[in-house]
């Protein structure tokens, strides 16, 4: 057999991997000094870029799964560093949206989602009795790697209309790039004959129930109620977190607020990003030694929890209340992604699972939208409470389907 290093290596390498592969997330944030350079560009023609990056996300992500019947992981690791860089050096040379379309979102997605199919795909065959745990601590890199990466954007990159932005999207990708093909040699699957070790007890549903192959996925209901479900959890959650910042102003009431006080903010709202990290390795942890039941429905009770504390904070108008409701929000979301992954491995089995994940996540592209419908319902209604309640809503549409959900028959 050839030789391989400790299995938990290759889970720590995919994670640093990730973690820049989820810059593209960050757009929101490095999008700022751009804005202010091109002031006559609308909010509405930024925002698409990040549309257009989910869109080439999910798209990258089917390439990769399918890519990876036909090419060695290291080389679509490769393709993924080379459109990276094209990504983000179209972008230094931006001059107008058109160019952030095609470099940012259409290249940059691209090459996000095959890097990340590969990475997930890749170690997640490593560890076959840790599933939920592995698929947590990846996400975990690749949700906090925005911010954290962000965090040192914002800190380095001014926006005050200079042009400073553009070198450091240049150095971006040629950072992404070297990472890709360096992290590329360990991005392996194992070798034939490998085997896990045998688990010491787990529960009796996260076991592979079948290899089921891309189309035939598509034509059993429990693919269905679980892209339902899915899609409901993740709209929920972007709903809330993309209107964040504003809920925060309205419960503190800062008529003027100041520097420090917008600082204050700033900081209460990326603990969503901060806990969602970690709710992405805690339900990785719960899939393996719960179940994909129990762990799903604790999940919607977070939701459903975060949700209260957001209502009462915004009657309150307490800052604690409020930081406990973005800490739960972030916990609560952190259910989806390691779920998504756990789910397509254990219902569809790991030898289609590159291609099958990507299609669960597709999800992604409809659920996009729903911060734009949050935004258009408080513009009808003055308020955030209707947001609230309509989240409120899906969640409990999403309990019942949870429930709706059955082991195959043939098992």
């Amino acid at each position: 057999m050839k030789k391989t290093l400790n299995r938990w290596a290759y889970i720590i390498i995919g994670t640093f991997i990730l973690i820049f592969s989820g810059l593209v997330y960050a757009w929101t944030t490095l999008a700022a000094p751009i804005q202010a350079r091109f002031p006559e560009w609308s909010e509405a023609q930024i925002s698409l870029t990040f549309t257009i990056v989910m869109s080439g996300f999910c798209i990258g992500g089917l390439l990769g799964g399918i890519l990876q019947k036909k090419m060695k992981p290291y080389v679509v690791m490769w393709i993924s560093g080379v459109l990276l860089l094209l990504g983000f050096l179209m972008t230094s040379w931006a001059q107008s949206p058109g160019m952030l379309y095609i470099g940012f979102g259409v290249f940059g997605g691209l090459g996000s989602g095959l890097s990340y199919n590969i990475v997930m795909s890749c170690v997640s065959r490593w560890f076959p009795d840790k599933k939920g745990l592995c698929s947590g601590i990846l996400l975990m890199g690749f949700g906090i790697g925005s911010f954290l990466i962000g965090k040192l954007y914002t800190a380095i990159t001014p926006s005050d209309g200079s042009d400073q932005w553009r070198t450091i999207f240049l150095i971006f990708g040629i950072i992404l790039l070297v990472i890709m093909v360096l992290g590329s040699f360990f991005t392996v699957n194992p070798p034939a004959g490998w085997n896990a070790p045998a688990p010491k007890k787990a529960p009796k549903d996260v076991q592979f129930y079948a290899q089921v192959k891309p189309l035939d996925m598509l034509k059993t209901r429990n693919f269905w109620l679980y892209f339902i479900w899915t899609l409901f959890m993740s709209g929920a959650g972007l709903m809330i977190i993309s209107q964040g910042r504003p809920i925060a102003l309205d419960t503190l009431q800062w008529a003027d607020p100041t520097a420090a006080q917008l600082g204050t903010v700033a900081t209460i709202v990326g603990l969503t990003s901060i806990f969602n990290a970690i709710g992405r390795v805690i339900f990785g942890f719960l899939f393996d030694k719960i179940g994909r039941f129990l762990e799903m429905l604790i999940g919607g009770i977070c939701f459903i929890i975060s949700l209260v504390l957001i209502l009462i904070a915004l009657s309150s108008h307490s800052m604690f209340v409020l930081v406990l409701a973005y800490i739960m929000t972030g916990i609560a979301y952190g259910c989806v992604t390691p779920t998504n992954s756990s789910f397509a491995m254990q219902f569809f089995g790991p030898e289609n699972y590159a291609v099958n994940l990507p299609i669960v996540n597709l999800n992604l592209l409809f659920a996009s939208f729903s911060s734009t419908l949050a935004g258009a319902v408080k513009d009808a209604t003055n308020s955030y409470n209707a947001i609230i309640y309509i989240v409120l809503g899906l969640i409990v549409v999403g309990i019942i389907i949870n429930c709706l959900i059955r082991k195959p028959k043939n098992v």
